[in-house]
């Protein structure tokens, strides 16, 4: 069997056919058949073998078959080419003595070892980290920085996560490696201060040989070059031979924490996929032969400012595990991307695009894999709370969308695989996705929703700028190899050109650049960076000043005859190409459906009619909208700008307040009863003077002639407007606004939908109401009553919980109310000061409050917990005795607080207060007890 080659480009498909002619349930293992015996054949393609029945005759290699006969043959398959011969022992390896180990195994098998050996099990931080030197979480040890840092105290000696990560710095790299991603899991196992070098190491070894039962002879080990307490570690206690253990340099084997900081040397784990090619002249960064697995940082130094190195008093051990990487080697399969991991990911592609992954060619392959791992940075990024945008995080989000997006077009899949062509394809992965999210992030599932919307929302978008975008960067890259061809010179798409297609049309410069190198060309990325820079600038002029110059298109202008707008009674005409600019630079605005645009030809200009009339309907409802404004809240108002879409319509109005919901109902009132009128609009040309008298709205600073188009519904609105419109208002259907809000001082901003949006609008509430309805068992009429009942029990819930840590607090309190201690001579006061752990600030007070209710007068009471991260709450609770002596709690928790980053106060018999540093905490008790001894041994001697 030949390899299947699909052809890539931007608009390739294979035509929505199967690329093998066999059904779905054809592609699970059956039993031996009765009539035939068992023949198997293997499609080789390295290390990986899947069974898959074929059915079909046309594929099988020889023989007489009768498909009548229920005849078959099984077939394994991999990731090389396709060409059939027989099975052998050495192909099929041992697999069948070892039982497949699950991705999920391996993370809890892990996170299970090492809690066995003392290590407190913690939760994956979220994507978005704490830190603000880092966009996202790129590593485990990433939420214990602060502590390595010694920025914060320890609050375990070990611990062990299974971290979720995001890197993108080689986002190229994803499907061309076996081991690239730009989602991945970290295991890892820490040490704060506890155990280190050998401990590591050896459970290291136990994990690897004994747990996970990786053939020893098959692993090798790097040390850092000057590390010999690490190699005799592996050498003389572990065992492992000495031809095995690497010594490399500090770019490879040694962790810095920044210029100045901990640091110290690392250890790494590599599993040798072809032992046989011996131990001499080895590199360890063979990725065809090993793969690097396990990272052991031995956080042993402090790097001064002059790059001298001294030992830290506390050495902390750093690791992380791919889990990717170690189910590839567990499951025996040829890349991280063929673990169940993600390969259902994958097959779920594979579906959509009707390919098989097995028979596809590698290029099929590889942009296969870059779907199945973008979506899962995708979908945990959108869970955790990136949105996309065009700055920061959320830029990191859109670009892995739109590149998704784009490579599914590459392979051909067309809608979202349910019959729906113009539908989006993202949301049916991401559902996989979720699906496998259950042991990695219990939470994916329950904003499961929010993601779909979100991913279909972006995906529709992109893909309508993508396909003009396509067809333009097509256009420029078949110029660029023209010019290059001609001109004898390597081609190359101009900065110009690649950044018109990044700011008009939505392209970042990464696909661009994708595009252009499967197309042979490269990009001028210095011209790129150069516009880039003049547009900065132009931004930020434009703040100062307004440039009314055309430019160089402006002599041009002047030789083109006025082009008539024949709009407001036809969307067909034909006409000729005059010229093409805008800003004197030539300029394609619309579809070319075939043929050439160029000056001084003929064409047929056709406008789509159902885009016009959505975009009409939003029109005459914003005239509509405008003039119910000022008949509800008044006259003054005026429109500040708007925005008319196919999809809704954005007003803005200058107005000092939000508006109130009865009257908002009464402005959807007002516009739903003149759109039921159906009243026929009136249209005329007037002098500007005659229009204004006639009352017709003119928009604030807007600059008209001498003649103006004045558009009425008669007795309701009147305005200058050079825009299409309905022609009758009953062909608005319905208007509904969908949020009222404040923009900027004193402009509000209505959003509404109107026309088929509006119906589209209804049927999705309709919907979400009938489910809500149907979750909360009542009618609809009887949602609000539900939901209030559900808040009140929720609320009263909440008042038990808090009585419970109240309680809970005074528990703890009696405890320590033993700790108290005298102070003074001529009266003995009783004084504590201590920490409660994380205890909430209401239950703190509560427990204050009791313990001087314990003690009695006289009294003094002052405590401090940590009740969430970067939070610090202080109480101080006074006797009478104690206030009678001068002391008052209000002034003296103040200046306490304040060494913990914060401030408070209070009464004289009791005060509160809050901080921003926790790893403080502990001295600034030390300070209150000091303080409040030497001053209370002095007032009460």
């Amino acid at each position: 069997m030949e390899s299947l080659k699909l052809p890539h480009s931007l608009r390739s498909s294979h035509g929505g056919k199967a690329l093998i002619p066999f059904p779905s349930s054809t592609l699970s293992p059956k039993p031996p058949s009765p009539i035939l015996p068992n023949r198997q054949f293997a499609l080789s393609t390295g290390l990986f073998t899947r069974t898959i029945t074929l059915f079909s005759p046309s594929i099988l290699p020889s023989g007489h078959f009768d498909l009548t006969e229920a005849r078959r043959m099984q077939f394994h398959t991999s990731s090389a080419s396709a060409s059939i011969q027989p099975m052998t022992e050495e192909l099929m390896g041992d697999a069948s003595k070892d039982l497949p180990v699950s991705g999920d195994s391996i993370r809890r098998r892990f996170l299970k070892f090492y809690a066995s050996r003392g290590h407190k099990v913690l939760p994956s931080a979220s994507l978005v980290p704490d830190d603000p030197t880092v966009l996202l979480t790129i590593a485990g040890m990433l939420q214990f920085k602060p502590i390595f840092l010694g920025k914060v105290p320890r609050q375990v000696p070990r611990a062990t996560t299974a971290q979720r990560c995001i890197r993108t710095n080689d986002v190229e790299n994803v499907g061309r490696t076996a081991r690239h991603h730009t989602f991945f899991e970290m295991l890892g196992n820490f040490s704060f201060g506890d155990y280190f070098k050998k401990e590591a190491i050896k459970w290291a070894w136990e994990l690897s040989t004994v747990e996970f039962g990786l053939p020893a002879d098959k692993l090798w080990v790097s040390v850092y070059e000057d590390d010999d307490e690490a190699f005799e570690i592996w050498r003389d206690e572990v065992g492992v031979p000495v031809e095995r253990i690497k010594r490399m340099g500090e770019d490879d084997n040694f962790w810095n924490s920044g210029v100045t900081g901990p640091c110290g040397p690392c250890s790494e784990l590599y599993y040798d996929f072809h032992p046989e090619r011996g131990v001499l002249d080895t590199d360890l960064g063979d990725d065809t032969r090993f793969i690097e697995f396990y990272n052991l940082v031995f956080m042993q130094y402090n790097k001064k400012e002059d790059g001298s190195l001294e030992p830290l008093k506390q050495k902390n051990i750093d690791t992380g595990l791919g889990l990717e990487r170690l189910a590839r080697i567990l499951q025996k399969v040829p890349n991280n991307y063929e673990t169940d991991l993600i390969y259902p990911i994958i097959e779920k592609v594979s579906k959509l695009a009707n390919l098989s992954y097995a028979l596809a060619d590698d290029h099929t392959k590889m942009n296969l894999k870059i779907i199945g791992d973008h979506l899962r940075a995708i979908v945990y990024l959108i869970s955790d709370g990136v949105f996309p945008s065009n700055i920061g995080r959320g830029y990191v989000v859109r670009r892995l969308i739109r590149r998704a997006v784009r490579t599914g077009r590459l392979l051909g899949i067309k809608g979202d695989g349910r019959g729906n062509l113009e539908g989006a394809f993202l949301p049916v992965v991401a559902e996989k996705v979720i699906e496998l999210s259950t042991h990695i992030d219990a939470d994916v599932k329950d904003t499961a929703s929010r993601i779909l919307e979100e991913l279909k929302r972006e995906e529709l978008r992109f893909v309508q700028t993508l396909e003009r975008g396509e067809k333009l960067l097509d256009e420029m890259l078949a110029d660029a190899l023209l010019s290059s061809k001609e001109n004898g010179t390597a081609p190359c798409l101009s900065g110009k050109d690649t950044f018109l297609l990044y700011d008009t049309y939505g392209f970042p410069v990464e696909i661009t650049k994708e595009v252009a190198e499967e197309r042979g060309a490269s990009i001028d990325m210095d011209g790129f960076d150069i516009e880039m820079e003049n547009q900065r600038r132009q931004s930020q002029a434009a703040h100062c000043a307004v440039k009314l110059a055309v430019g160089n298109g402006a002599d041009l202008a002047e030789d083109v005859p006025d082009t008539e707008f024949l709009g407001y009674d036809t969307l067909y005409a034909r006409a000729v190409v005059e010229s093409l600019l805008v800003n004197g630079n030539p300029v394609i605005q619309g579809t070319i459906r075939e043929g050439i645009l160029e000056v001084g030809r003929e064409v047929e200009a056709t406008v789509d009619a159902k885009l016009r009339q959505r975009a009409e309907v939003h029109h005459t409802a914003t005239h509509l909208l405008q003039a119910a404004l000022k008949k509800v809240v008044g006259q003054e108002t005026s429109q500040a700008g708007s925005l008319v879409s196919f999809d809704r319509l954005r007003f803005d109005f200058n107005f000092h307040r939000p508006l109130l919901d009865s009257e908002l109902m009464e402005i959807e009132g007002l516009i739903n009863t003149w759109i039921g009128d159906a009243t026929l609009l009136q249209t005329k040309v007037l002098p500007l003077a005659d229009a204004k008298r006639a009352g017709a709205i003119a928009m604030f600073g807007e600059k008209y002639g001498e003649q103006v188009r004045v558009v009425e519904v008669p007795g309701v609105s009147m305005e200058l407007c050079g825009g299409t419109h309905v022609s009758n208002t009953s062909e608005i259907r319905g208007f509904k606004i969908i949020s009222e809000q404040g923009i900027a001082s004193g402009i509000r901003r209505i959003e509404a939908v109107a026309g088929e949006a509006f119906i589209e609008y209804v049927n999705a509430r309709d919907y979400h109401m009938k489910n809500l309805c149907s979750t909360l068992k009542v009618k609809a009429e009887e949602v609000t009553t539900r939901v209030e009942n559900l808040q009140e029990e929720l609320r009263m819930a909440r008042n038990e919980v808090s009585a419970l840590r109240s309680k809970a607090a005074e528990y703890k309190a009696s405890i320590i109310a033993s700790k108290a201690f005298p102070v003074g001579t001529s009266k003995k006061i009783r004084v504590l000061v201590e920490c409660m752990d994380d205890t909430d600030a209401d239950s703190l007070k509560s427990a204050a409050e009791y313990l001087v209710d314990v003690l009695q007068d006289p009294a003094a009471v002052v405590l401090g917990s940590c009740p969430g991260e970067g939070k610090v709450s202080l109480v101080a609770a006074f006797t009478p005795g104690v206030v009678d002596l001068g002391v008052q709690a209000g002034k003296f928790i103040g200046p306490i607080a304040k060494l913990c980053g914060g401030g408070g106060g209070g009464r004289p018999n009791f005060a509160q207060a809050g901080g921003r540093k926790p790893e403080n905490l502990s001295s600034a008790l030390e300070k209150a007890q000091s303080e409040l001894v030497s001053i209370l041994t002095e007032k009460a001697r």
